[in-house]
């Protein structure tokens, strides 16, 4: 996978492999003298060399910014409060729905009630 650079990591990247280089560290590209000599022994050649063949083992890390973070916490936390504010919702539409079936349970018993008490008036 090719990354694009932005031209402050890649100057980041050439100057932290160059002061590698400027310490001795092993070349990660196999130079002959003569290619050596055309970049007169400079350690920043060399790292843009290396870093054009893309063998650099160096990765560069964007972190989400700040307030995209925080954003996504607190939407991630309304989420979790919809989802109780949901749950809430249901439980009373359940108890809405049972105390309307008692309701009409306990309606049909009334009227007949009703029903016996004026059959009863009018006798």
């Amino acid at each position: 996978m090719e990354q694009e650079f932005t031209r402050y990591e890649v100057a980041r990247i050439l100057g932290a492999r160059a002061l590698q280089i400027s310490m001795d560290a092993p070349l990660l590209l196999k130079l002959e003298k003569e290619d050596l000599e055309k970049t007169n022994y400079d350690p920043l050649k060399i790292a843009e060399l290396e870093f054009k063949d893309g063998v650099l083992p160096i990765s560069v890390r964007r972190p989400l910014p700040v307030k995209k973070d925080a954003k996504l916490k607190r939407e991630q936390e309304g989420a979790e409060e919809d989802k109780d504010a949901e749950k809430k919702e249901a439980v009373e539409e359940k108890e809405i729905k049972e105390g309307a079936e008692i309701m009409e349970l306990a309606q049909p018993e009334d009227e007949a009630d009703a029903e016996e008490a004026s059959e009863a008036e009018e006798v």
